[in-house]
């Protein structure tokens, strides 16, 4: 019947699902012919019945039918097969339960066979018996069969092999065998994992959801829109109705969201919402079994083959139960996983398209939280979500069976239930209010941090970490003071929830035996009760955990929605046009221009005409939107009025370098093909040949996080050529002359940008301070505030005498580089380079690298985070519980052991109870009882709150010295440190891991430690009844610890291989919403957005087998618990004759607890080891190099010290790294006070090395500087450099006040910072900020510009006012007029201060008294500038290139 009424709808089903044709396989064919073989019985035993009994067919017509109808559901059957095979369908749920029908249903016919048999011998009928039983076998063989899948259709390399696992192995999770034994035999790598299914990957889910996802966004934007319109009709709307509106707004585009990923991912899900929906009814149905065996129990003459049915009809239902618990548990992570991509790729495509008013208010840390913290709450919520709706159904029933076994006493249990839950609700309300406050105060904390490890150069040259160390912890102590009242909160919670099977019992049997004194409690009602209470703690425990998951992921939809429906780059903000021949380049028209909607305007009345092929500059002051105007060209910027429009394609290089984390090739080439001879004329034009000689693996070096092994000057130079390398048709230049030596600087402007250049064809914006280039430029524009107001040829604008006629004047004395001749630029070729460089790995001295093999990891820079294999090592948990302390331990323990006993003591009461004789149809002192009971029970619940509360509160101790420790050593670390370890790695140790530390080990400890003690009781219930049992509970127990070692090998290496895929999704991610107006330039989203598939993919092809491997090892640890319930039932009937019907119950209702107890341990003891590597990797920076102390204990320094600042070398050697060659060798030199001291030499000279060495960034290799006579290398690092100054190449600002910014320990009164800004000329623009001082810089200072924040670098060094200055020509980003104004601050205000100067501009140094020239590693020079220009060296070359001789 089952066969023909569901045949049709399942060829349907196959005719629409074509998975390609399977080649005919052995499995195939032995289905076929048995199938054959079964048909030919019927047909056979057909005929046999027309022979030989056609006398008797009239009174059975049955008898002649029944065969025919068998045979011909075969025939159907193999049909089935075939059309399986046709349509790819490689393992079929429908034959298999066919099967298992046929075997069923013959199974009763077998035993009337085999009695029969018995009863009058095979002989009388020898042909129908042999016939029945090789037709029964043969149902067997097709049944077993039916588990195997057949071959693939067509092959794949190393594919899941859940596609081509059978359905038994599906639902078991065999399939997933092979990997937990090789993971067994050795650590798993990366390449031992399967490729990612293909509906799992982000290609695939991401294509369907973007579009779905733009539609909604634009309906939102509409209602918005008329909502605005509404409100612009009417008056102002009030404060509360605007912040309503607001929150409104968040809470659509929440809703929105996950309306789009329920409609992609919904139908999947509602397959594993039907497993669950079978998983609720196998479970209410063991109770009743389990009355049945107890009511078979009581009497005295049932049959025993009763006892044993019901037995084996437990085991069953049990083991069904798990099978489908696990089938939903699997669904949900998987949707769970695809929910994780789609977000991550939502998230990161509108990091690229979100404009700049919108990125303003979220930080890069912020991002990178909704793609870790966010994207981990949908997660739990789609794991929890039908515990909302399904829990409640669940209570009901418990209910409803508990008032058919004690009546009306049942609503005790109700009440209780009722008085429980509010607690509850009101305990997770509260909870989510503190988490609201912790994630605040996290969110600061890793704001902070990674503001901590983009300016950690400029903390440890100002000697800054001791202020920033405590901000972090201030922030930490705020996190953990809510995480403890959360913690508390908790405990009350959990100790209410375990009590919860203790008070509903307490009241339920309490009502009911003083209600009536007929009413008495046996086995039956007690056990079977209990039973039910226990089902009823799942969904009670469920709920509230369901609620609070779901209230944190409407939080982190909110927030997710708010990012992805902010505003976007419109892309009518300029208009592109394909490049033809005459006309303009570029063309603005009467534009005006915002950095947000309602902001003030940025540039204003712009009209601006490029020609075709033209180089036009753009010259202004500090701040007056010369960037501004190339992102209004880009269309970074709000267009509030006009037109622009732009021919061909485009390319843009940065004022501040964008470099990404790749080789410098890459990060030229910039994901085109590499073109030979074209890529070595872009390199020789920007003159990067030199630097890549110094380089140690040439242009397959690879450069750190930002360009962090680069110089200034290089950095910029590398971001010049991936402009030129792309061959575009019109480049927006934006200062990139700046950062690089005069010189090195002309020589750029003459290849590449000038008249003669690369790109003389193309169109030039250019933005630049340099006075000698604009000659040459065929279109000025001057910028004054945001509007044009001159513009014309240099020669049309000096014979106007406006403004930047007079500006000209000013300056040409000083900036004499018109002069320069074409042979003094040619003569700079051959020795080119740039000067800046505060280089560390790459300026290992010029040695023949080029005649060496490059050896593979040469070039290699970035530590990757490693994944460290094995299992988890004793010392750790050592080290952690140390970090607690023996005296939290012991009381833990003791509370545990009390908590159990209590436990036991209640339970076994109850059965003693049960079993006590009725007489006269009642029971005796039943108030001692109840009394008894009760007391046993509350002090239980006590002994629960004091655990739970002991382990937070330990916990918290521990987590507080982990970061505490972790974040000491990361600040005491050396410079060397933060070059060769990404930030990401750091970012994710202070987030992800710490984290884990906070709450996931306190929460898995107090699960284990529960479930270990509640196991220990189980089991010694069990002997306690049947002390048999102990023979199968032994080989269980070492068959279950076997199981566990094999699958926690396996487990915590794919823990680790995902933590560690994850890093470099982070760090990909920061590095794109860092460069995202570059990318956006150059076109290139669509290759980011592959990459950052790639990295997702990559994580998730180590996450999906996490996750299998939890089910696989629960799904065998289950049947490994029924047993121990068969086991149980089993002996209980064998021994029915000498067990009272009480001890059985309580035996076997705590039996039933166990599959649930050994998957809670497995689970709570591996989040335990996954966790606990946490520990691992922050303790893994304790053993890294440290930088010396910052302070010596009692040292005997003078407080002014040093007073004169007389600086001395004696034969002072500097290596980068112990190997490489010296940076400086054999430097001897006294520099006395007062003294002013240029330092000039190519790249890679060691000037910068000079400066590293006097503040012991790096550590001498021999010899000794000597300030004032004391050995630097004697005292503590914070004393050296607190009390020196030094102003570095680029300006690094920390979010926070202006205030903070210059004066972080508070130490200045604010005259003092008033009257440092007003030397550094920055006065008048403070005091015209709204804040004043306390002016919000953005993370990196963005909210202000280059040369302003060069200029707060300036009055931080005034401030400190030190007898010893080191400037690292730190007037790189600055025009020419305020670079004036600066030198002569310096000159004024440290006269009677040591100063050195590392220069580039030769004309800063020209009245210095002495200058030194450095080459290769030592002095090759050294006096007056006059004398050396006399003597015709080194310098005097230098001065001629730079046309100051």
């Amino acid at each position: 019947v089952y066969l023909w009424l569901l045949a049709p709808f399942y060829a349907l089903k196959l005719y629409c699902h074509d998975c390609g044709c399977i080649r005919i396989s052995t499995l195939c064919t032995a289905k076929t012919v048995l199938g054959f073989l079964l048909a030919s019985f019927g047909f056979v035993e057909f005929f046999y019945i027309l022979l030989e009994r056609s006398h008797e067919i009239q009174n059975h017509m049955v008898f002649l039918l029944s065969p025919i109808i068998r045979s011909l559901t075969v025939v159907l059957a193999i049909c089935i097969i075939q059309l399986e095979r046709i349509r790819g369908c490689r393992s079929s749920v429908f034959l298999f339960l066919f099967w298992v029908l046929v075997v069923v249903c013959s199974l009763v016919p077998l035993r009337a066979k085999i009695q029969l048999a018995m009863y009058e011998g095979i002989t009388t009928d020898i042909v129908r018996y042999t016939t029945f039983f090789s037709y029964f076998s043969l149902q067997l063989a097709q049944l077993f069969l039916c588990c195997f899948a057949d071959q693939p259709p067509e092959g794949k390399t190393n594919p899941c092999p859940v596609k081509d696992a059978s359905f038994l192995s599906k639902m078991l999770f065999w399939w997933f065998t092979g990997l937990v034994v090789k993971g067994y035999r050795t650590p798993l790598e990366a390449g031992d994992l399967w490729n990612l299914r293909e509906e799992d990957t982000s290609d695939k889910i991401l294509s369907d959801l973007e579009e779905e996802w733009t539609t909604e966004c634009a309906k939102l934007q509409q209602q918005e829109k008329t909502m605005v319109a509404a409100v612009a009709l009417g008056t102002r709307l009030p404060d509360q109705a605007q912040i309503l509106r607001k929150l409104q707004k968040e809470q659509s585009s929440g809703f929105c969201l996950l309306r789009t990923l329920a409609r992609n991912l919904g139908p999947y899900f509602l397959t594993g919402t039907m497993c669950i929906i079978f998983h609720d009814f196998f479970m209410f149905a063991i109770p009743q079994v389990l009355s049945l065996l107890l009511g078979f129990m009581n009497e005295e003459d049932a049959p025993l083959w009763k006892g044993y049915f019901y037995a084996t009809l437990m085991f069953l239902l049990s083991c069904l139960q798990s099978l489908f618990n696990h089938q939903y548990m699997y669904t949900c992570f998987t949707v769970g996983m695809r929910v994780k991509t789609a977000v991550m790729g939502l998230v990161y495509r509108k990091s690229l398209v979100i404009n700049s008013a919108s990125r303003r208010t979220c930080t890069v840390g912020e991002i990178v939280n909704l793609v870790s913290a966010d994207t981990q709450k949908l997660m739990d919520f789609v794991v929890y979500f039908n515990a909302v709706w399904l829990a409640p159904i669940e209570i009901a029933l418990c209910l409803f069976f508990l008032w058919q076994h004690l009546g009306p006493s049942a609503l005790a249990g109700i009440a209780t239930v009722i008085l429980i839950f509010p607690l509850n609700g009101f305990i997770a309300k509260k909870r989510s209010k503190l988490q609201e406050v912790q994630m605040k105060f996290m969110d600061g904390r890793i704001k902070l941090m990674n503001e901590i490890l983009n300016g950690i150069k400029i903390l440890k040259f100002y000697a800054w970490e001791k202020a920033f160390l405590e901000q972090v912890l201030g922030y930490r102590e705020k996190e953990l003071k809510a995480l403890k009242k959360s913690q508390i909160l908790y405990s009350i919670s959990i100790a209410s929830f375990n009590s919860s099977t203790f008070l509903i019992a307490f009241a339920m049997f309490g009502v009911y035996v003083l209600i009536d004194d007929k009413n008495v409690l046996d086995a039956q009602k007690v056990f079977v009760s209990m039973a039910l209470i226990n089902i009823l703690k799942t969904p009670l425990s469920q709920l509230p955990f369901a609620m609070s998951t779901t209230m944190q992921a409407i939080v982190s939809l909110k927030r997710l929605g708010k990012y992805l429906c902010s505003e976007e780059l419109k892309d009518d903000n300029v208009a592109k046009a394909p490049l033809s021949t005459d006309g303009e380049g570029v063309l603005i028209d009467n534009g005006t221009f915002s950095w947000t909607k309602e902001g003030p305007p940025c540039l204003k009345r712009i009209n601006v005409r490029v020609p075709q092929g033209s180089l036009v500059a753009v010259v202004g002051h500090v701040g007056s939107g010369k960037s501004s105007l190339l992102s209004a060209m880009l269309g970074e910027t709000e267009k509030r009025s006009g037109s622009v429009s732009i021919k061909g394609s485009v390319a843009y290089v940065p004022q501040q370098a964008w470099i990404q984390n790749a080789t410098v090739q890459d990060n030229v080439t910039f994901g085109r093909e590499k073109q030979k001879t074209w890529y070595q004329r872009v390199l020789d034009a920007c003159a990067l040949l030199p630097d890549l000689e110094i380089l140690p693996a040439g242009d397959s070096t690879e450069i750190g996080e930002k360009g962090l092994n680069l110089s200034g000057g290089q950095k910029q130079r590398v971001s010049l050529a991936r402009a030129v390398y792309r061959k575009a048709d019109v480049y927006l230049l934006d200062d990139p002359l700046s950062a690089v030596d005069a010189h090195v600087g002309q020589h750029i402007f003459d290849k590449v940008i000038g008249p003669k250049g690369v790109l003389r064809d193309k169109t030039r914006v250019l933005v630049t301070h340099g006075m000698s280039f604009l000659p040459q430029a065929d279109l000025i524009l001057v910028l004054v505030d945001g509007e044009i107001t001159e513009s014309g040829s240099y020669q049309e604008l000096l014979s106007r005498h406006g403004a930047f006629a007079d500006f000209i004047h000013t300056f040409a004395s000083n900036d004499r580089k018109e002069s320069v001749t074409e042979t003094a630029a040619q003569r700079g070729r051959t020795s080119l380079g740039d000067t800046n460089s505060t280089n560390l790995q790459g300026m290992e001295p010029m040695s023949e690298i080029d005649e060496e093999p490059v050896p593979e990891d040469l070039g290699k820079l970035m530590e990757v985070d490693k994944a460290r294999t094995g299992r988890v090592r004793l010392e750790m948990y050592m080290e952690y519980f140390k970090t607690i302390g023996m005296a939290f331990i012991i009381p833990i323990v003791f509370l545990y052991a009390f908590q159990q006993g209590a436990s036991l003591a209640y339970n076994y009461w109850l059965s003693l109870w049960a079993d006590e004789p009725i007489v006269n149809g009642t029971q005796v002192d039943t108030d001692m009882k109840l009394a008894v009971y009760g007391a046993l029970g509350f002090a239980q619940g006590i002994a629960i709150f004091g655990t739970t509360v002991a382990i937070s509160v330990g916990g918290i101790i521990a987590s507080r010295h982990l970061h505490m420790d972790l974040l000491k050593n990361v600040l005491h670390s050396p410079m060397s440190f933060f070059e060769t370890t990404p930030s990401g790695n750091l970012l994710n140790r202070f987030a992800k891991e710490i984290d884990a530390i906070d709450c996931m080990i306190p929460d898995g400890l107090k699960m284990m430690l529960g479930y270990l003690f509640k196991l220990m009781e189980v089991c010694i219930i069990v002997m306690l009844a049947t002390p048999f049992a102990a023979v199968v509970i032994l080989p269980l127990a070492i068959l279950y610890a076997f199981v566990q070692s094999f699958y926690v090998a396996t487990s915590c290496q794919l823990r680790r291989l995902e933590s560690v895929s994850r890093s470099p999704i982070y760090t990909h991610f920061n590095e794109t919403v860092q460069g995202a107006s570059v990318i956006r330039a150059f076109g290139e989203q669509h290759r980011f957005i592959v990459q950052a598939n790639k990295r997702v993919d990559f994580n998730q092809t180590s996450y999906f087998p996490r996750f299998v491997a939890t089910r696989w090892l629960a799904v065998n640890l289950e049947f490994v618990g029924n047993g121990v319930v068969l086991a149980a039932a089993i002996l209980s009937v064998m021994g029915k004759d000498t067990l009272s019907p009480g001890i059985v119950g309580l035996a076997v209702s705590h039996s039933l607890q166990v599959t649930g107890i050994l998957s809670w341990i497995v689970r709570s003891w591996t989040d335990v080891e996954n966790n606990i590597v946490s520990v691992e990797r922050v303790k893994e920076y304790a053993d890294t190099a440290k930088e010396a102390v910052w302070t010596v204990e009692g040292s005997s320094l003078p407080l002014a010290w040093p007073q004169t600042g007389t600086i001395e070398f004696q034969d002072y050697g500097l290596q980068y790294r112990k190997g490489l060659d010296w940076a400086l060798k054999g430097i001897t030199l006294k520099i006395q006070e007062r003294e002013k001291v240029g330092i000039v030499g190519r790249t890679g000279a060691g000037k910068s090395s000079l400066a590293l060495g006097i503040f012991r960034i790096l550590e001498a290799a021999k010899g000794a500087i000597y300030i004032d006579g004391v050995n630097i290398a004697e005292i503590g690092l914070h004393d050296l450099r607190s009390r020196i100054t030094i102003i570095p190449q680029d300006p690094v600002l920390f979010s926070g006040s202006l205030r903070m910014n210059l004066d972080p320990f508070d130490t200045y009164t604010d005259e003092e910072i008033w009257s440092s800004l007003e030397l550094a000329h920055l006065k008048n623009f403070v005091s015209n900020l709204p804040d004043k001082l306390n002016y919000e810089c953005s993370e990196g200072g963005e909210n202000l510009s280059l040369g302003q924040r060069q200029l707060v670098c300036l009055a931080r060094a005034l401030l400190r006012k030190t007898k010893i200055l080191v400037l690292d020509e730190a007037t790189a980003a600055v025009d020419l007029e305020t670079d004036t104004l600066i030198q002569s601050t310096i000159r004024q205000q440290f006269e009677d201060c040591t100063v050195l100067t590392i220069a580039h501009r030769l004309n800063t140094i020209m009245d210095y008294t002495r200058v030194i020239v450095m080459d290769k590693g030592h002095i090759s020079e050294m006096d007056s500038p006059t004398n050396l220009i006399s003597n015709r060296g080194q310098f005097y070359h230098m001065c001629r290139e730079a046309g100051l001789v």
